[in-house]
C-alpha cells in the first residue's frame, strides 16, 4: 500500500517513520514535507490546505490511504475532497473538524453529550468578556475560538492581560480554570468505533517550571507512571465515546484521531480541549511505543473496519521527546540559523524534523519555531530522558532554546 501524509512538522515526520515500519506499506509520500522526511518519504510540493490539489496528487500517485496531519487542512475540508475522489482518508470531515476549529462548537457538543468539562462563556464583545472573567475569577482562561497553532490560549492571573487577549480575538471562549495534572489521550475513530492510544503528557509553557507563554508544546513523554488505574477506560466511557456518538447523531461521523486534552481534577477527568488531529509533540512518543503496524490501523479507521481490527500492541519501556526551539519562539521565531551535530550518535535516541529547510548551499537551517524533536527511548522514563538530553547536547543552533525539565518529575529525579 502507498500512503500519502499531508503536513511538514514533527508530528508528520513521526507518522512517516511509523508508516515505514509497517510491512504492508510499500511507499510513503509526503506533501509538502521537510528535509528530515525526505530521507524516508518522497516529497511533493502541494499546498496542504488545497483539497483539490491534494486529491489530484493522491489519485496520480495511486495511494491506498491519505493521512492528514495538521488541523488547518482538516478545517479547510481537505479530507472531504479526498474522500469525494474515492480515496480512503484518515482525518475528519470539515464539519467534524470543527471540534477543534471552534471552541464554542466543541463546548456545545460536550454539553449535549454530557461530557465533563469546564464551565464556559462564549464572548464577542469586551463587555461580555469582562462579565465572564468576573464570573469565573483567576486564574483566567481565555481561548481564541478559532485555530491559533497552539498559541491562542492565555492562562493568567492578570485580568488586564486576559481582557486584552479577548479583545484581540474576534470571538473567545472564557472558562473556569481546571486544576490538576494534564494528560493527553488520543482515540482512533472510524465514525462508530473508537480505540485509545497510550496516554502521554506534554509541556505547553515555553520555559522551565511551566513559566512563560503557551506554545505548541516543548516536550512530552509516555507512559505516565503516576496516572491513576483505569484512567484510559474512564476517559473512553465518559468522554470519547459520548462525543463520537453525539457527532454521529448530528450527521457528522468522526473518522480520524480525536485528541482529548484533559485535566485530572479532584472530581475526575475534565476536558480542557479537543483536537481533530494527532497532538504535537505527544505523537512523537506515543507512536514510538506503538508496536501495532500503523498503516493497517489507520486504514481500518478510514474504511469503517476498526471493530474488526486486532487489539493494539505496545512496546515496553518509555519515550521522551524534547523540542529544540528557535530564538524568540513562540513570539516571532528567527529562521535561517544553521543546524549542526546531526546525525546524533546516542544509542536509543533519534531526531525528528519539525521546522527545518535547506538553504541555497544545501545546509540544514531552521525554518520555524519548533525546529527539532529529539526522542529518547529506554527501559523507563529516567533512561529515556537521559538519552534524549544527551542527544540534544550534540546539536548546536545559534539562539536555540529548550526546556531542561521535560519528564523530570516522572523520572523520579
Amino acid at each position: 500500500m502507498r500512503v500519502l501524509v499531508i503536513g511538514s512538522g514533527g508530528r508528520e515526520h513521526a507518522l512517516c517513520r511509523a508508516l515505514r515500519l509497517d510491512p504492508t506499506v510499500t511507499e510513503v509520500h509526503c506533501a509538502p514535507g521537510n528535509p528530515g522526511m525526505a530521507e524516508i518519504a518522497e516529497l511533493h510540493q502541494v499546498a496542504a490546505t488545497d483539497g483539490a490539489a491534494v486529491a489530484e496528487l493522491a489519485g496520480r500517485l495511486e495511494v491506498g490511504l491519505v493521512v492528514i496531519g495538521p488541523e488547518a487542512p482538516l478545517v479547510a475540508g481537505v479530507a472531504d475532497a479526498v474522500r469525494s475522489a474515492g480515496i480512503p482518508c484518515f482525518g475528519p470531515s470539515r464539519e467534524a473538524a470543527a471540534i477543534e476549529g471552534s471552541k464554542a462548537f466543541a463546548k456545545d457538543v460536550m454539553l449535549a453529550a454530557g461530557v465533563p468539562t469546564a464551565r464556559a462563556r462564549t464572548c464577542v464583545t469586551d463587555a461580555e468578556a469582562a462579565t465572564a472573567l468576573d464570573e469565573f475569577g483567576p486564574p483566567y482562561v481565555v481561548k481564541d475560538d478559532g485555530l491559533a497553532a497552539g498559541k491562542g490560549v492565555v492562562v493568567t492571573d492578570g485580568r488586564d492581560e486576559a481582557l486584552a487577549h479577548a479583545g484581540a480575538c474576534e470571538r473567545v471562549v472564557i472558562e473556569e480554570y481546571l486544576d490538576g495534572p494534564e494528560v493527553s489521550l488520543f482515540a482512533l475513530c472510524d465514525g462508530v468505533t473508537a480505540v485509545p492510544l497510550q496516554p502521554a503528557q506534554d509541556f505547553k509553557r515555553a520555559y522551565d517550571g511551566d513559566k512563560g507563554p503557551n506554545t505548541g508544546g516543548m516536550g512530552a513523554y509516555t507512559p505516565l507512571p503516576w496516572a491513576p488505574a483505569g484512567l484510559t477506560e474512564q476517559v473512553m466511557s465518559e468522554i470519547v465515546l459520548p462525543t463520537v456518538a453525539e457527532l454521529a447523531r448530528r450527521g457528522m461521523p468522526y473518522t480520524g484521531v480525536l485528541y482529548a486534552g484533559l485535566a485530572l481534577t479532584e472530581a475526575g477527568p475534565r476536558v480542557i480541549e479537543f483536537n481533530a488531529r494527532f497532538g504535537d509533540p505527544e505523537t512523537q512518543v506515543v507512536l514510538d511505543r506503538l508496536e501495532t503496524p500503523l498503516g493497517g490501523l489507520l486504514l481500518a479507521c478510514a474504511t469503517g473496519a476498526l471493530a474488526a481490527h486486532e487489539p493494539l500492541r505496545w512496546r515496553g519501556g518509555a519515550a521522551v521527546t524534547v523540542v529544540l526551539a528557535a530564538e524568540n519562539y513562540p513570539a516571532d521565531p528567527v529562521k535561517g540559523d544553521a543546524i549542526d551535530g546531526l546525525p546524533i550518535g546516542v544509542e536509543g535516541a533519534y531526531v525528528l524534523h519539525a521546522g527545518t529547510a535547506l538553504d541555497g548551499s544545501g545546509r540544514l537551517v531552521s525554518n520555524g519555531g519548533r525546529v527539532l524533536n529529539v526522542v529518547g527511548t529506554g527501559a523507563d522514563v529516567a533512561e529515556a530522558r537521559t538519552r534524549a538530553y544527551d542527544a540534544l547536547g550534540e546539536i548546536t543552533m545559534r539562539g536555540s532554546h529548550h526546556r531542561s525539565d521535560i519528564a523530570l518529575h516522572a523520572s523520579g529525579a
